[in-house]
């Protein structure tokens, strides 16, 4: 049995240990992965009913998020789960490669595109988004991103997103 200095009570409980990590130093980021977290910012107050978007590398993991961390590592697990699976389908279908993936439910859209780096974009959109203007936007963004991706960048964002 362990003697505390003030044994527990009601009115003074142990004390709670956090279980997350200790706040750490800030990552310094080059100009060119803030501008990819910057046309993520954009792309969300230009399009009306988007509700959270991610950056997701090829291999799975979060690059960039618009949320700062809501729900972006569920969405980011998602978007790579449903790209894989859509590439699946486009390898036994033999349609080449998957440009865009959409998945439509009762509340919202979720709408996957990839980049040229083998990463993917994906937003999640409530159901009053127009998906002309979405789509229309999220291409732009690809473009945008697919030029500003470069490895040293990905491995700047992964790092930054690891530390957060």
């Amino acid at each position: 049995m362990t003697d505390f200095p003030n044994p527990p009570t009601a009115a003074n409980p142990l004390p709670v240990r956090s279980l997350a990590p200790a706040p750490g130093p800030v990552p310094v980021v080059s100009q060119a992965a803030k501008n990819v977290r910057w046309l993520l910012d954009d792309f969300l107050g230009t399009v009306a009913g988007v509700a959270d978007a991610v950056v997701v590398s090829s291999d799975g993991l979060l690059l960039a998020d618009s949320r700062d961390g809501v729900r972006s590592d569920e969405l980011s697990a998602i978007v790579s789960a449903l790209t894989s699976l859509a590439a699946g389908v486009a390898r036994v279908l033999e349609f080449g490669g998957v440009k865009q993936t959409m998945v439509t439910m009762d509340q919202g859209h979720l709408v996957v595109m990839a980049i040229s780096d083998g990463s993917c974009l994906g937003v999640y959109a409530t159901l009053s988004c127009d998906l002309g203007v979405l789509a229309y936007q999220m291409a732009l963004l690809v473009e945008r991103a697919g030029h500003a991706l470069t490895p040293q960048v990905r491995s700047e964002l992964h790092r930054a997103m690891a530390v957060r």
